[in-house]
């Protein structure tokens, strides 16, 4: 079978984000369609544009592309991995796409029943990795360390970590187990002094000061992507949520959010005139904030 280039498809680069990514795709996808394109080849095409964003837009499958190496040209003759390519669950019967495809991924990609799945072999390796909440929103290349068990051989391999990669996901590295198997990564994520992680969104708990919260300010607030400004309303109440669209994990098709949660912070009265501006306002702002337990 022919090797194919799916980022030269796309006219993107190796390193390109899940956005640039996704925007070439949708321009070639319009530019190719069927049923408006009148370039002769226009069918032929967006099914290789279809067939490089399947890959593309999914971190595992990206990864699992990625490990085959830059140095491949498209349309050179080619052989998967260990002579039957990566394992991704997922549809029934053949993929649609091309033999390249299916030689990597399989023809039963996206969903094959548990009598037609191929079941993992046992030479098949498994390890966690640890990433920064960082290296995913930015991606990374680690260095694995591994030594085997059956005489104490120790290797170091080089793997890309894909923008966007979630908590679970396995990169699976084609031939690096023992016995020819393949070695399938896990990764999870490094607590973080700032943040919290559900799903793709981000959590961070911002303090603020009564009057911030009470007159509205605007303040910098730190995110993945570097520190943004953010307007805090007035009357704000220690607890409330405000939105960052798009700043959490930049997961395909659709990026996390990061979440403000505002925190109150009071100073404390260590001084006579630090308690007598507090005695002035519980004079002039009477307010119970119990009065709803009664």
């Amino acid at each position: 079978m022919e090797y194919k280039d799916y980022y030269k498809t796309l006219g993107v680069a190796r390193d390109a984000s899940g956005d640039d990514i996704k925007r070439a795709y949708r321009k070639l996808a319009r530019k190719f369609h069927p049923d408006v394109s009148k370039e002769a080849n226009a069918e032929a095409r967006f099914k290789d544009v279809a067939e490089a964003y399947e890959v593309l837009k999914d971190a595992e499958k990206r990864a699992a592309y990625d490990q085959l190496g830059s140095n491949w040209q498209a349309g050179q003759g080619f052989t998967p991995p260990g002579g039957g390519g990566f394992e991704f669950r997922g549809g029934q019967g053949s993929s649609g796409f091309s033999d390249f495809f299916d030689g990597l991924f399989g023809r039963g990609f996206g969903g094959m029943d548990g009598a037609r799945r191929r079941q993992p072999r046992s030479e098949d390796m498994h390890a966690k990795v640890q990433i920064a909440l960082e290296d995913a929103y930015q991606g990374t290349t680690r260095s694995i360390n591994l030594s085997q068990a059956d005489g104490g051989r120790k290797r170091t391999l080089e793997v890309r970590i894909p923008t966007g990669v979630r908590a679970g996901q396995r990169i699976r590295l084609a031939g690096q187990g023992g016995g020819g198997g393949d070695l399938l990564l896990e990764i999870e994520f490094a607590p973080h002094r700032l943040y919290r992680l559900e799903g793709a969104d981000i959590y961070l708990d911002l303090p603020i000061t009564p009057w911030e919260a009470a007159l509205g300010a605007t303040v910098k607030v730190p995110t993945l992507g570097g520190a943004v400004e953010l307007a805090i309303p007035a009357g704000s109440q220690s607890g409330d949520r405000l939105r960052l669209r798009g700043r959490g994990l930049p997961t395909v098709p659709t990026p996390g959010d990061q979440y403000v949660v505002l925190k109150m912070m009071t100073p404390k009265a260590q001084t006579d005139d630090a308690r007598e501006l507090y005695q002035r306002l519980a004079d002039e702002l009477p307010f119970d904030p119990r009065r709803a337990l009664f």
